[in-house]
């Protein structure tokens, strides 16, 4: 049976859905978030986006004209796939606070005619069918509250032909690495999340939404029920996060 349904939220206290608990955390850090991204990963997230879109320029049939950046965040997937020349970025999030960082930072690079931030659900995406060459997300689909729902939706506006890249958190399974990811995501993590974004549930959050997640060959599973083919798992860096590949016929 395929796992779908991503029950782990944020505010455990709280009785509102996952999408809306989601955007109010992101609301909430979104200040912070560049800076507690880099620093809690040692700025490997970078190279990690650097891998992906390399591995979307080897794998994509032709280069990418349009590209969907699903969960943009603050839009730092969007702004490395700039390297694949695109004539249009589309950068979609549930998160207005994000958006608005997002957003001040393509006018400050002054990309902002290239890269489009908007506003959108990511498993109800407001776009038409068959719309984009390439449809990217970076540490987003961990947020769904419907895996195979998001993951269809991405599936339906990508172009037959086209690509989807994930870039996602998953789990180190070999010891001693397995030890201390685990040691450090449940107690170092949400320490210095809760110093520096002031938000402890944020941080909380994110080992017990990686240590839920169906990862490696379960995610290809519901990848391929949402009809995506030639899928691929890219481990990196031990397992810590993973790249994984699909096409639309």
């Amino acid at each position: 049976m395929l796992f779908t349904l991503m029950s782990v939220v944020p505010y455990k206290d709280k009785d509102t859905s996952k999408r809306e608990q989601v955007a109010e955390m992101f609301d909430s850090i979104s200040p912070k978030y560049d800076l507690l991204n880099h620093v809690l990963s040692g700025g490997i997230d970078i190279l990690w986006r650097k891998r992906a879109i390399r591995e979307l320029r080897r794998t994509a049939s032709k280069p990418p004209k349009r590209i969907l950046d699903i969960a943009t965040g603050t839009g730092d997937f969007a702004l490395e796939a700039l390297v694949l020349k695109p004539e249009k970025i589309v950068g979609m999030d549930i998160s207005e606070g994000m958006l608005s960082v997002g957003r001040d930072k393509m006018k400050k690079r002054g990309v902002d005619q290239v890269i489009e931030m908007r506003s959108g659900d990511s498993e109800g995406l407001p776009l038409p069918d068959n719309d984009f060459d390439a449809v990217i997300v970076a540490f987003g689909v961990r947020n769904f509250e419907n895996l195979l729902k998001g993951l269809t939706d991405m599936h339906r506006v990508t172009r037959p032909g086209g690509t989807c890249v994930v870039l996602e958190f998953s789990n180190p399974r070999q010891f001693p690495f397995k030890q201390l990811y685990g040691f450090y995501s449940r107690t170092i993590l949400p320490l210095i999340g809760r110093m520096v974004s002031k938000d402890a549930s944020a941080y909380t959050y994110l080992p017990e939404s990686v240590q839920a997640f169906p990862d490696g060959p379960d995610f290809l599973r519901i990848y391929e029920a949402a009809g995506f083919t030639n899928t691929k798992w890219i481990p990196l860096t031990f397992g810590v996060a993973s790249i994984y590949i699909g096409q639309k016929r």
